[in-house]
């Protein structure tokens, strides 16, 4: 189970990535091993001093459970690191991916800068530069 989060890795600039535990329902876990996650129009939010995952979709065959804030597990130290560093850089947290590490599921986050519209038009093109040279060094018999 492996589910990541696309629309992350194309809008910001990843810098630092954390691993968080999860508490999660029921529901939602049973969500989470069947794949129905979606994390693209989810963020990680500060309220208080502890950090939530807010907007996550999951969806499961008999109805989907209310949205509602979910919140991360990581240390102390951990969270004072990531609190610091958003407040002197000016950075994001995005969750990336959510996997299971034996019977626990995690959630990778990052600190990340959102990328400008001209920086997401450059990745675009690199990544169809890549995939052409790839395809036509596929195809040249050696």
């Amino acid at each position: 189970m492996n589910i990541t989060n696309k629309k992350a890795f194309f809008e910001y600039f990843i810098y630092d990535k954390y691993e968080a535990g999860i508490s999660l329902y029921g529901t939602e876990v049973k969500s989470v091993r069947e794949n129905r996650v979606d994390l693209s129009n989810s963020y990680v939010k500060f309220i208080g001093d502890e950090l939530f995952l807010i907007n996550a979709a999951f969806s499961s065959q008999n109805s989907p459970p209310p949205p509602r804030s979910i919140k991360l597990l990581l240390h102390r130290r951990e969270i004072t690191q990531i609190a610091s560093k958003i407040k002197s850089k000016k950075l994001t947290i995005v969750p990336l991916r959510m996997y299971n590490r034996g019977s626990l599921i995690k959630l990778e986050v990052a600190l990340a800068k959102s990328k400008r519209s001209f920086e997401k038009k450059e990745a675009a093109k690199k990544k169809d530069l890549e995939r052409e040279i790839e395809k036509e060094l596929k195809e040249k018999p050696s």
